[in-house]
């Protein structure tokens, strides 16, 4: 039997799935560990309730700033608080730009009012942000700002991209995601694919969600210990484990891979062998 095609939203909500089945990824949520508020569950049930939002974006009946506050809106609804914020940055763009190049002239095209929703989004989440941000989302003179400047939601995300890796793909042609793309399906396919890729990009990327938890110098650290670990003289469960115990979590490279296995699945990666 042949299998049908699958559409932009479900290759987008098994992207989500598979990242967070993927084990063990440094850190980070997956079947082999929870954290003590948030579980595996939890992001699987935010896969399933992003749908909505996610079609909405295929159809291209929303704005990008009013997708991604509908996808917070449907996918906070749990204790586990926020999962896919992150991912969603990234999603939603290729999702309704229908790969890379669409994606790149979508946010291009991004208004005053999808900044506007989507700091409305920023301030439902409990995302960390750097204390110096002059735009703090959790300043309600900030949509003021916003609409004063006339910042776009490109223009918001080009000022945060010298300090955030999700918010830079805006502006670098979404090139992480790529570089996860091309990382997939030159490890071949299915969960060790994910976990080489994702110790790949951490190894070669600092993540900046551990360096506004945490400091550059230990998102440096993270980076090296990835890089002893693929030289052989770590084990990958040890990291594990000592990220684990620390509280570091690489965050922002999770919703990179999320965009990456996206890409990976329109192309053609087996995700099941």
């Amino acid at each position: 039997m042949e299998c049908r095609r699958k559409t932009q939203t479900e290759l987008a909500q098994l992207a989500m799935a598979l990242e967070v089945s993927a084990s063990p990824k440094p850190g980070n949520v997956d079947r082999g560990h929870d954290y003590p508020d948030t579980r595996m569950e939890h992001f699987l049930a935010s896969t399933i309730f992003a749908g909505r939002a996610l079609a909405l974006a295929e159809r291209g009946t929303a704005g990008i700033g009013e997708v991604i506050l509908e996808a917070v809106k449907d996918t906070n609804c749990h204790a586990g608080g926020n999962t896919h914020f992150g991912a969603f940055i990234r999603l939603v763009p290729l999702v309704r730009g229908g790969g890379v190049e669409g994606a790149i002239r979508e946010v291009k095209a991004t208004t005053v009012e999808d900044a506007v929703a989507f700091y409305q989004a920023f301030g439902a989440t409990q995302v960390r942000v750097l204390e110096s941000d002059d735009l703090d989302v959790n300043d309600p003179a900030a949509l003021q700002t916003l609409r004063e400047e006339g910042m776009t939601l490109y223009d918001v995300m080009a000022y945060s991209a010298p300090r955030d890796m999700v918010a830079r793909e805006w502006t670098n042609g979404f090139a992480l995601a790529q570089e996860t793309r091309d990382l997939l399906f030159a490890h071949g396919s299915g969960r060790k694919a994910i976990v080489q890729t994702f110790l790949d990009l951490l190894a070669s990327h600092p993540d900046t969600f551990v360096a506004k938890k945490f400091g550059v110098d230990m998102a440096a650290r993270t980076m090296a210990r990835a890089g002893e670990v693929k030289k052989g003289k770590v084990s990958l469960e040890a990291f594990d484990e000592e990220c684990l115990a620390a509280g570091v979590n690489p965050g922002s490279l999770a919703d990179i891979m999320i965009a990456g296995i996206y890409l990976a699945l329109n192309e053609g990666w087996e995700w099941d062998s």
